[in-house]
């Protein structure tokens, strides 16, 4: 019964994290979103911390842009990469160009093809991303092109 008891208590308390990672996720996209930077960074890394995918790669633009935080491309590939783990497309996609362009991490093509493609075949928004490659291309964006034709698209 005791054993019961305490394993109530860690699930019930996995769950207070959880929801609290999403909590504070919310809080630092409409920060960020707000461009209010330096208020989401503290919030956004703390739910990146806690393992929210979303919270991940929003920390990873953070540093990538030096939004809220001084620009640091090496902790942007780490966050990046944590969240492309987790199978989210838009960290999936960024993933790949950090690989592409050797951002935070040394070249390599054959992974900036494979993170690029599982980005676009994503079954959760990586339609979103290859329109959004489309759309870029068609503005005349190079790397948008560039990438169309590395992914076969």
């Amino acid at each position: 019964m005791r054993l019961l008891s305490l394993l109530m208590v860690l699930l019930l308390s996995t769950a207070a994290g959880a929801q609290n990672a999403k909590q504070l996720y919310e809080e630092g996209k409409a920060l960020y979103d707000a461009k209010n930077y330096t208020q989401a960074f503290p919030k956004l890394k703390a739910a990146a911390e806690k393992g929210n995918k979303k919270a991940q790669y929003r920390l990873g633009r953070c540093y990538d842009k030096g939004r809220g935080v001084k620009e640091d491309n090496t902790t942007a590939y780490q966050w990046y990469l944590k969240s492309a783990n987790q199978d989210y497309a838009k960290a999936q996609y960024q993933l790949g160009r950090c690989y592409l362009k050797g951002k935070g991490t040394t070249a390599d093509a054959a992974k900036a093809k494979t993170w690029l493609k599982k980005a676009v075949k994503n079954p959760k928004k990586g339609d979103e991303v290859l329109q959004e490659l489309k759309d870029d291309a068609a503005k005349g964006d190079e790397e948008a092109k560039r990438i169309l034709t590395i992914i076969g698209k």
